[in-house]
């Protein structure tokens, strides 16, 4: 069996991973994540995941290379991570009251055979009101500069959130099913 490259340094894609029974190791591509305006939500977040996935897979001969990508689509609004706490306020005041759809792409390659499958994880999340007392008392204490929306559903984010509609662990950060899925027919 091919040894598995996470190339993500995202802790809980790993956790995820983990939680599959998933072995591997992380060898995370830096890359630039600057929201290209061109391109719609769904364009933008496979193109950033198959970037990854190339740029990590030059490494290696023998290995499948796992990589994503995860964005926030507002209508044609692209909204990825916040650049400080100013920011995550104004997401946060954005995303409050209305739907949105989280978007995760993954990318995976295997090198020894070079296939590449790209696919794109779409799930709805429907946010409360939330009031600017609630997004300050949150962003106290919350680790948000890492998270695309500004907001963890796994953790103190969950309270904005009214309902969701699709894949849970693509809210996270990485849609397993669909990625074992597909994995599978490249292992």
């Amino acid at each position: 069996m091919n040894k598995i490259i996470l190339a993500s340094a995202s802790p809980r894609r790993k956790k995820l991973l983990e939680q599959a029974g998933i072995r591997f190791n992380v060898d995370h591509a830096n890359i630039d994540e600057t929201i290209n305006p061109q391109l719609t939500p769904l364009q933008f977040v496979k193109k950033l995941s198959l970037q990854k996935a190339k740029l990590v897979a030059k490494k290696y001969k023998k290995e499948i290379i796992i990589a994503a990508d995860t964005i926030i689509a507002l209508g044609k609004v692209t909204i990825g991570k916040p650049k400080d706490k100013k920011d995550a306020v104004k997401i946060l005041k954005l995303l409050s009251g209305k739907m949105h759809f989280v978007i995760t792409a993954f990318t995976i390659i295997n090198t020894q055979t070079k296939k590449i499958i790209t696919q794109a994880v779409k799930t709805k999340v429907f946010f409360k009101k939330i009031t600017a007392e609630e997004i300050s008392k949150y962003l106290l204490t919350a680790k948000i500069l890492d998270k695309a929306g500004a907001y963890a559903i796994q953790e103190e984010g969950g309270a904005f959130v009214k309902k969701t509609v699709g894949d849970y662990t693509n809210i996270i950060g990485l849609p397993i099913k669909p990625l074992l899925k597909e994995l599978n027919k490249l292992i």
